[in-house]
Order: C-alpha cells, then structure tokens, then sequence
C-alpha cells in the first residue's frame, strides 16, 4: 500500500496505490550500510553528497549539494553536509513513537545556514510496518522484493537537470514542496536510497541484477551497497552506455552520449522481521 503527498496549486494531494498489507504492528527492523564513491575533485574532496544512518530510528537519509553554486565559489557539500547533520539533531529530538521525516526536514531546513542548495531525501520505517519517506529533488529510492524490482520514488525537477532545492536563497524550494509517500514493507524488502549519481547511472533492472548475484549467501547491506555504487561508477564513465541521464536528455531534446559523472552515494536498507 503506497499513500503519496504532493502539492498541486498550493493544495497537499494524497493518493493511495496498494502493493500489499504491512506486517504487523512493530514487528520490522531495517539493518542499513552504505557507501560513498566522491568525483575526483581535489578541491572539494569530501565531494558535495552527504548521507547518514541511524539504526536505533531505522532512519536513513541522503543529501546532494547542487554543483552549480561552484561558479559562485560555494562548495554546496557544506549545505548539503549540514543539513544532515542537523537531520540527526532532529531525530535525536523526535519523541520515542516515531521518527516524522517531514518535520526532520523541516526543523534541518531552518537550522542550516550555510551557503549553497541541496536535494534530500530522509525514510524512517515506522512502527505500522511502513516505510515513510520525505523527498525533495533527484535523489530517491527503490523497493525491491524477492530480488525484483517493485517501485521507484517520483523525481522532483523544475526542469531538466534543474531538481527541486533546499536552500536560503530566496528562490530555492522549501519543505512545503516535499514529496512523502508511504510504502508498505514486509521482511526480506530491500531499499535502495541514493543520490542522482546512483540514479541518473544505473537501471532498476541493473540494481535488480546486482541484488540477485550478491545476496545468494545472505544479505549484507554494506557489501551490496559498493557492489550498486561501483557499477554506478563504471557506468558514468562509459561514453556508449544508454543511461538514464542520457534517455532523459532526449527525452527533452537534448544530446547526452554515456553516463554522467558526479558523487554517488548508495545506502542500502534490509528489512527484517
């Protein structure tokens, strides 16, 4: 069962699509690992992803500062890192019922002041057996059961490769233009959540297939996580691979040969009974 938000002329829209029943009241555990592969930049070395895991919450979340404030001399890797560190401040914050991933959001918005933008996207799998997730941009995540692809979160973009953004300026986005969806979730689901440089690099079909060859021996989450992360790599780097960037780019009109090289940050969930 998904229920999604989104904002249509000022109005929140909920809709409601059905997968399967959740398992039973606080029945799930999520065991998470991740891995972050940063471009080559000796400049920013750190890159301008940022990502955090907080398993006692079964929460995750991943941030990607907007490459396009270099050429004002911003580094958005500090927005972006900020930011999730400020998501933590919140969660550690959050009553112990549950963690709310649009209130993280909110309350990380308001604390970070540095410079520069960032997409987010933070998921908690609360006690109903749902995973609740607030996303704002390109990053995002996909559900995959019984090693087969089973759903993808919508990308949020004003235009082609111009994603919603967190930001102080006064015409980056606001959590207010969050998307959040609920997703029902049973033992044996495995998430995915990463950054555009995951997601603009690599098919749901292809991380279907790294799923497959690398939990015939049991699932671990940190291992699968550098499995997607270095595909997603090679890939950015092969001129005649047909990406998702590249049918995106024709999709608008626009010529794109291969993959596109940026930070890729992959963090991989396990749902457990």
């Amino acid at each position: 069962m998904i229920f999604k938000k989104r904002r249509v002329e000022g109005k929140l829209e909920m809709t409601l699509v059905n997968y399967d029943k959740p398992s039973r009241d606080g029945a799930l555990n999520m065991n998470c690992g991740a891995f972050y592969l940063p471009k080559d930049n000796p400049q920013k070395p750190q890159g301008e992803d940022a990502h955090f895991i907080w398993p006692e919450k079964k929460t995750i979340g991943v941030a990607d500062g907007v490459g396009g404030w270099a050429k004002k001399g911003v580094d958005a890797g500090e927005y972006a890192r900020q930011l999730m560190h400020n998501a933590v401040i919140s969660i550690q914050q959050q009553p112990n019922g549950g963690v709310e991933p649009i209130k993280v959001l909110e309350e990380a918005f308001l604390s970070t002041k540095e410079k520069g933008s960032s997409t987010a996207c933070i998921l908690t799998l609360n006690k109903y057996g749902y995973l609740h997730a607030v996303n704002v941009g390109d990053s995002g995540f996909m559900i995959f059961r019984n090693k087969k692809f089973l759903y993808k979160s919508l990308v949020q973009q004003h235009n082609f490769n111009c994603p919603y953004q967190l930001g102080n300026n006064k015409n980056n986005d606001r959590p207010s233009s969050a998307s959040e969806v609920k997703v029902a979730v049973i033992p044996g689901d495995i998430i995915v959540l990463g950054t555009d440089g995951l997601l603009d690099n690599m098919w749901a079909e292809q991380i279907e297939d790294e799923i497959k060859k690398g939990t015939l021996e049991g699932v671990n989450p940190e291992q699968l996580a550098w499995t997607i992360a270095e595909l997603a790599l090679y890939n950015s780097m092969d001129k005649y691979f047909i990406s998702p960037f590249a049918k995106a780019a024709a999709l608008e009109g626009k010529k794109h040969r291969g993959g596109k090289i940026d930070d890729i940050t992959v963090v991989v969930g396990h749902i457990l009974p």
